[in-house]
Order: structure tokens, then sequence, then C-alpha cells
């Protein structure tokens, strides 16, 4: 089974809960979900390899640590996922973005894709996957089926919230992959909506139905 990273910050959780509120609207909405994705990416970042350098204080000269070079890819699955990725650009700026675009057909639930573009790089940057909610698990799985098809080998992917159910179908076919959540709710309901969830979240940020 792969591994999966609940992360239960205070913070996380008080604002998880606000999106939650059928009351939030879609400005709110939109800054909250902003705001959890960049104390996400505090945790998702937390491995990222360090080399030291010499720099000079004001004081004197010493060995400090910076990242290493490390590539950076945000990979938002569309519509939603374009919702988290300003707050982890604000901490991670020089990252490129690619985008995924699947909706999942009515009738069989299952993922279908309408738009690819990706960096030319993919096999050579750490990429970060982002969906607000992983349900079935489809289009997580889809998504990352299309990465690792054109080369891309070191994948995190990163929700707000998870039904157990998208998480074992997710790591069946995809167990080298790490997910983040900020919460791993009941279950599915009969519409494969998560319970209890916040609803559906590209329509709650975009104020579409």
């Amino acid at each position: 089974m792969g591994k999966v990273i609940s992360i239960d910050h205070p913070l996380i959780q008080h604002k998880l809960t606000l999106i939650r509120d059928k009351n939030t609207g879609s400005k709110d909405f939109r800054e909250i979900v902003k705001e959890m994705s960049m104390l996400m990416a505090y945790e998702v970042t937390r491995n990222m390899p360090l080399q030291e350098i010499e720099i000079e204080t004001p004081i004197c000269k010493t060995k400090s640590k910076v990242i290493c070079g490390k590539k950076v890819g945000l990979i938002p699955i569309l519509r939603a996922g374009l919702g988290m990725v300003e707050g982890i650009l604000q901490l991670i700026p020089t990252a490129r973005v690619g985008h995924i675009g699947l909706y999942r057909d009515p009738a069989t639930l299952q993922p279908v894709e309408y738009y690819c573009k990706l960096p030319n790089d993919v096999s050579d940057r750490s990429l970060i996957v982002l969906d607000p909610m992983l349900a079935t698990g489809g289009s997580a799985i889809a998504a990352i089926d299309f990465l690792k098809e054109r080369g891309a080998k070191n994948i995190q992917l990163v929700c707000l919230i998870a039904a157990p159910e998208g998480i074992e179908a997710f790591h069946k076919k995809h167990d080298d992959v790490e997910v983040y959540v900020a919460s791993i709710d009941e279950k599915l309901d009969e519409h494969a909506y998560i319970v209890p969830g916040l609803g559906d979240a590209g329509d709650r940020l975009f104020g579409t139905k």
C-alpha cells in the first residue's frame, strides 16, 4: 500500500472547516483553498534536498543551506486543481506549471482527457499533482498515467479531501506516489461524492454549476 500523509495542522483543520461550510461563498472559498495549499506545501516539500554554500553576512563569512537545484513542476488537474496553484507558487515561484484537463463522464464516472500541456522536461522534475478532491480516484489515476507515459518519475499527489475508496483505488495503480491530504473523509455516496466532503470543489471555486 502506498504512503498517505494526513496533515492535521490546526490552521489547516480550521480552514478546512470553513470550506466545508455551505455558506462560504466563492471569493472566500478561493482564498482559503489558496491558503491551505500554501500551508500544505510546507509538508510536501519537507524532504527537498539541500546543499551547503558559503555566504557573507554583515558580520562574517559562514556556511548556510539552500535548496539543491531541485526543479519542481506543479500539475493541476483542471479545473478544480487551478485553485491550489497560486498558494504553492508563492512558496516556489520558479516552479513550472503544466495542466491536465479531465472530466468525469456522468454515465460511466470514468475520466476523459480533453487537454494536456506539460513542461518539456517532466522526467527531470519533481512533480506535484494538485486536485482538491480524491473521490473515486479515477482522475488522479489517469493524470499520473499520462505523466508516467511522458517519462515522469518523481510524483506526489496533493488533495484537500480524500475518500477511503479513492485512496485504495489510487494506490492499486500508483503505490509509488505519496498522497498528501488534509482529511480522509468517511465514504463516497451513491453519486460518487465524498461524505461529508464539501460539494463540488470546481463549482465552489468558480461559482458555476
